[in-house]
């Protein structure tokens, strides 16, 4: 069938109303269970695309979810685009994907996009998630919102998270039980709040399993490949360098083990190196990268879901919703005992 089949030939097939067939298609309640499966066999069999812009005009729904970033990982942002995406398809809303630079004046480049696009919901991540001006406008806006991985204020709003300090633990916990003492670590984006949390969790494994926190061998990140490669280049030259580093993220792993490679050093013989993330780059690189499997379509699934079910004001005892994911320790060839 071309595209030109109208709701009209879906009401005729289908023996109901115009009016039935716009309330199963926007997924409105009180619509019989039979009669709402013969209209979906009858756009089925039609091939039926109801038309975004009419269906918003016909309503107050707009059918857009914005995702608004400020990182510098692509394979994070295109993860949460992934999930987000497969999420909304499933209920007939459209992905707008929006850079913010969080440090500018956020509020002159939110506004015009909530007025232009009339979006029905947006998913803030990490750092814009943060920003307290970017909630105050979507607040003023009344506009729904969902935050990955907040680090302030959670109880401002709906959220997803995973838990960032444990897992942070257990990957510093295994370079320990590989017999590693002196292991390095890089933080990452200081606007982050997962970098507060990740650097928490691999101190508090340090000291309880009693081996003190270098400073010498803690160096700042960004989240970036260069930030790693440079911050690899400073733990690295210098006599009593660490056995391990364990990198906040994935990119920054691999700039790492860029380093190693340039100075000769073999990992994980000489130098064990682990990451963040499990972003595509962990498994093509040798020798394979040991990260933490952070869940992040998943995470982004679970933010549309909250905004498509309408579930982001606060619930039955005053909180508002939120959901912890697992995380995955995944152990490659990149660590090993030490040499």
């Amino acid at each position: 069938m071309s595209s030109k089949v109208t709701i009209h030939e879906v009401a005729r097939l289908s023996g109901v109303s115009i009016k039935t067939v716009s309330r199963v298609l926007n997924r409105e309640p009180n619509v019989k269970n039979d009669t709402r499966v013969r209209v979906q066999e009858a756009v089925a069999a039609l091939n039926y695309r109801p038309n975004i812009s009419a269906r918003s005009l016909a309503g107050s729904k707009a059918y857009l979810i914005g995702v608004f970033f400020d990182n510098p990982s692509p394979a994070y942002v295109t993860d949460v685009q992934l999930g987000a995406i497969a999420r909304c398809r499933e209920e007939g809303y459209h992905l707008i994907v929006e850079p913010l630079d969080s440090t500018g004046d956020v509020a002159a480049q939110v506004e015009p996009m909530l007025h232009t696009l009339r979006m029905d919901g947006v998913i803030l991540t990490p750092p814009v998630c943060d920003n307290a001006a970017v909630l105050d406008v979507l607040e003023a806006e009344g506009v729904p919102y969902v935050r990955l991985s907040p680090d302030q204020d959670l109880g401002r709003s709906a959220s997803v998270r995973m838990d960032d300090v444990r897992a942070a633990y257990e990957m510093t916990a295994h370079l320990i039980s590989l017999g590693h003492t002196d292991i390095g670590f890089i933080k990452g984006h200081p606007e982050h709040g997962a970098s507060h949390l990740r650097y928490e969790g691999y101190a508090a494994a340090m000291k309880e399993h009693g081996h003190a926190v270098r400073e010498d061998h803690v160096e700042q990140g960004w989240f970036s490949f260069r930030s790693g490669f440079e911050a690899a280049e400073r733990l690295l030259d210098r006599p009593d360098r660490p056995t391990a580093i364990f990198a906040s993220n994935d990119d920054m792993a691999l700039g790492v083990m860029a380093v190693a490679n340039r100075l000769r050093l073999e990992v994980p013989q000489t130098l064990s190196v682990a990451g963040f993330d499990d972003t595509p780059g962990a498994k093509v690189v040798w020798p394979q990268l040991t990260t933490v499997r952070q869940p992040i379509q998943a995470m982004a699934a679970a933010a549309a879901d909250l905004l498509l079910g309408g579930a982001t004001q606060a619930e039955g005892d005053g909180a508002p919703p939120s959901r912890l994911l697992d995380f995955e320790l995944v152990v490659r060839e990149s660590t090993g005992p030490i040499g």
